[in-house]
């Protein structure tokens, strides 16, 4: 379990630093926020920092054409508070004398909770598994892409003829990655110095692709540093000269990035509700009925497992990206793989998931459907055996307009997460598809433009 001590005003004066980034993550797990001294930090602290609304209200490129009740031109875009969470108070180390801090987002006029912020979706759901008698430890798996070429080179082409990391496939294997360990060195040593608990890293099968791994947490804790982990990879890459992303898949006919979700129960007594010794597998029957919960409800929140148009290039493809509503023991074709030998280690393993997913929503969306197949005692049915890409199975949606549509029909997802959340969020799908339809691609202009 991941251990960390937060920084206080006093270290913060005592550590000389001179910044304090104050941030949250928004719906696509992007971090946003303001600047500030420490002096200015300590008299905000509480009072809250003001940033507008607009940062719910509009598309992932920050477009404004998003239409949802929450925010837009219909209540003037007005402000909400960043109210600093300071057990999250941690050296950014990759910066130079910053501190780093997620924030909570409240009404401006009396403080409230805003109910479509992601670590306020996390946070309700953690809260009706403690209400069960129950906590989720949780463990993010996140892949990545790495190239040769920076981020000002790659916009000014189009992202076009970028240049990997690795040429050769290099998965698990240890001289061709050599050469790269002196910045993923000063990487590792970056993010354990920002309390984010690296456990191991290695080189990935595709072409320039890499995964680092941090310990295990409770189920905010690891989405908070998933998301800070995120914004450091790619700052010390950018600090380099090189570029990353967290794109599911990134080029046609290569392997794509996951973030397998990892989760497994404890309850008040310190027992272990998915572990039985004389089962099969050891699996429990909670364990069971909580793996047909996430299988039953994956269709409808795919939205949040596959959030952007690319996912679905992974998850429609054979990238170890699951198979629709498929589960089995130690087997990576399937969608929900069963692990662990022993009481503590005994986790599901949610493959589903692209490294492009906001974490806070994929687990509040993996814990909600856990409980509610636990409470119904839902049977997954019988475990996949061999290649479960060769079986016949209930398929997920295949691209996000389907899941747009699904999310914001499911009884479970208003049940769940509230009719609030699941309209602000089936929306932001739903636009995202019909800007993607709007659009002309490169792929048309190859394919068309010459020959029709």
């Amino acid at each position: 379990m991941s251990a960390f001590t937060p920084l206080t005003l006093d270290d913060l004066e005592a550590g000389g630093y001179d910044t304090v980034i104050v941030c949250a993550p928004d719906m696509a797990g992007r971090l946003v926020g303001k600047r500030l001294t420490p002096r200015k930090f300590a008299e905000f602290r509480e009072r809250g920092i003001a940033m507008s609304s607009c940062t719910f209200g509009w598309g992932i490129s920050q477009d404004i054409g998003l239409e949802v009740p929450y925010t837009g031109w219909h209540t003037g875009w007005r402000d909400f508070l960043l109210i600093a969470d300071m057990a999250t108070l941690r050296p950014a180390a990759w910066l130079e004398r910053t501190a780093i801090v997620l924030a909570d987002i409240v009404e401006e006029h009396d403080r409230s909770p805003v109910e479509i912020t992601p670590r306020q979706i996390l946070r309700r759901q953690v809260a009706a598994l403690a209400a069960d008698g129950l906590a989720a430890d949780v463990g993010t798996e996140l892949e990545f892409h790495m190239y040769r070429d920076g981020y000002d080179d790659l916009r000014r082409r189009g992202y076009r003829d970028r240049t990997p990391t690795t040429i050769v496939h290099a998965d698990y294997t240890v001289q061709q990655v050599n050469a790269w360990e002196p910045f993923f060195r000063t990487l590792r040593n970056a993010l354990d110095a920002s309390g984010l608990d690296v456990e191991m890293s290695q080189g990935e099968w595709g072409l320039g692709q890499w995964e680092i791994n941090l310990t295990y947490a409770d189920a905010l804790d690891m989405c908070d540093r998933h998301t800070i982990f995120k914004l450091a990879v790619k700052d010390v890459a950018a600090q380099h000269g090189l570029s990353v992303t967290f794109m599911p898949k990134p080029n046609t006919g290569e392997v794509g990035s996951s973030c397998h979700v990892h989760l497994s129960l404890r309850d008040e007594q310190g027992g272990h509700p998915f572990f039985d010794h004389d089962a099969p597998g050891h699996m429990s029957t909670t364990m069971r009925h909580a793996i047909g919960g996430v299988l039953r409800h994956a269709s409808a929140l795919m939205a949040w497992y596959a959030p952007t148009i690319n996912s679905y290039r992974r998850t429609n493809s054979g990238d170890f990206a699951g198979h629709g509503a498929t589960w089995a023991f130690d087997n990576r074709t399937v969608s929900c793989r069963v692990l662990g030998t022993g009481a503590s280690s005994m986790r599901l393993e949610w493959r589903v998931p692209g490294a492009d997913v906001n974490p806070y929503l994929a687990v509040a969306g993996v814990i909600a459907s856990i409980r509610d197949g636990i409470t119904n005692g839902t049977d997954p049915g019988e475990p996949s055996t061999g290649d479960a890409y060769q079986q016949e199975t209930q398929r997920f949606p295949e691209h996000l307009g389907v899941a747009a549509e699904a999310f914001l029909a499911s009884e479970f997802v208003t049940a769940a997460f509230g009719a609030t959340v699941a309209e602000q969020y089936g929306l932001t799908a739903r636009y995202e598809w019909q800007q993607f339809l709007d659009a002309v691609t490169d792929w048309e202009l190859d394919r068309y433009f010459e020959v029709i």
